[in-house]
């Protein structure tokens, strides 16, 4: 299986949208639920083979965020654009046909089936007259596909259950590619993960945007997104806090902005005393 000693060092990346159309914008999005504003001001681009961090705590408007993006919900205000086209989705389905895919932190895996089913759930290749499920083909694919995210697992029947935590996250974002997304929404996919199984995931997300992808990487964890990111937008009760590229700000500024800037250092003195 993949084993990754470290995570990775993280270099500027020369891929971006650069002056581009984005593959997915928002302007001025909001959503409210009722009297309710779960965000509202947000604007966000993904370019082709670049890695927009979103950052936030808990209740920061992260969730919503994604849902918005991924079809699940439309937004009170503001545009959605893909491909610098105005779009409003109606379902999960409409953004996928769009090639805009997501990656939930519970994966959407079923642990008892083995890797290849799981590929392939719900998307299945069948054969023949009585359309049986063509397993061999499935099997052949998934390990295709594997590969070329630089993912050598030995047997694609073991149930995905028995994979690692940063295996199964490798897998399900492979899928994601495989199904024709051009636009992987990641949601916390460091979050139950180790320092070891951290680093094979960013590594196959930096792999997926040099390869050309649009990577959204929601996380509340700075230093995985800095090691990875090329555009950054920190979210803070449902608006938004920070907007800026790799190069307009440092790790120790971006954790300092996570963590609370002034407010952080307020607490930090009251608690010498």
């Amino acid at each position: 299986m993949t084993t990754i000693s470290e995570t990775p060092t993280r270099e500027p990346s020369d891929h971006g949208s650069g002056g581009k159309t984005p593959l997915i914008e928002l302007k001025d999005v909001g959503k409210s639920y009722g009297n309710i504003i779960a965000l509202s001001g947000i604007n966000l681009r993904v370019g082709a083979g670049e890695v927009t961090g979103v950052l936030g705590d808990n209740g920061a408007g992260k969730s919503t965020l994604i849902k918005i993006m991924a079809g699940l919900h439309q937004q009170s205000e503001g545009q959605l654009l893909v491909d610098g086209e105005e779009t409003r989705f109606d379902s999960p389905k409409d953004a996928l046909n769009k090639g805009i895919a997501t990656v939930y932190q519970d994966l959407a895996v079923v642990s008892l089936m083995p890797v290849w089913r799981n590929f392939f759930l719900g998307q299945e290749l069948r054969k023949g007259p009585f359309r049986a499920l063509d397993a061999a083909a499935m099997r052949a694919t998934t390990k295709e596909e594997l590969h070329k995210m630089g993912i050598d697992l030995p047997d694609v029947d073991a149930p995905i259950g028995s994979l690692s935590g940063g295996q199964r996250q490798c897998v399900a974002i492979a899928r994601a590619i495989f199904f024709g997304a051009r636009v992987l929404i990641l949601d916390e996919p460091t979050a139950a993960l180790g320092v070891k199984q951290s680093g094979m995931v960013l590594r196959y997300i930096s792999a997926a945007k040099e390869q050309g992808f649009g990577v959204v990487f929601i996380t509340h964890n700075p230093h995985h997104a800095y090691m990875v990111g090329d555009h950054f937008v920190l979210l803070n009760r449902g608006r938004q806090k920070l907007d800026c590229t790799y190069d307009e700000i440092s790790l120790d500024d971006l954790t300092k902005e996570m963590a609370g800037g002034d407010e952080l250092e307020t607490l930090t003195h009251e608690l010498r005393r």
